[in-house]
């Protein structure tokens, strides 16, 4: 199997509070078990997913990472470069069917929110 360019990965992603709540749900539910992807409903391309970040921002241009800066950034981290450089569609299907509904279903949304949380914005904590 041909590796995927850097933009056609898919990155699945959660916003941190629907994280919270998926988890707290997940716990008060006894008829679930075994493993449930905590994900939002909308994987995006790396590239969709770092455009929209870059635009919440405001920063309009952003430069690609080579593998080398990756593997180096691994190191650093103790982690793998697997996590980084390959791709993952991971789709929370069992979450969904349990009736969990997402506060920030849309990337550009919860991008949005966490910028303004972040710059301390209305109603910002994190």
């Amino acid at each position: 199997m041909a590796a995927r360019s850097p933009a056609a990965r898919s990155t699945s992603w959660i916003h941190d509070r629907d994280f919270v709540r998926a988890v707290e749900f997940l716990i008060d539910r006894d008829d679930l078990a075994g493993p449930v992807n905590l994900a939002a409903p909308v994987p995006l391309p790396q590239r969709t997913f770092m455009r929209v970040l870059r635009a919440a921002r405001g920063v309009p241009v952003g430069l690609p990472a080579t593998k080398r800066m990756a593997e180096l950034g691994a190191f650093a981290l103790r982690s793998d470069t697997e996590l980084l450089l390959k791709s993952r569609r991971v789709v929370p299907g069992r979450l969904l069917e349990a009736g969990f509904a997402f506060d920030y279903p849309q990337w550009p949304e919860a991008a949005d929110d966490l910028v303004r949380r972040l710059r301390g914005g209305p109603g910002s904590t994190m």
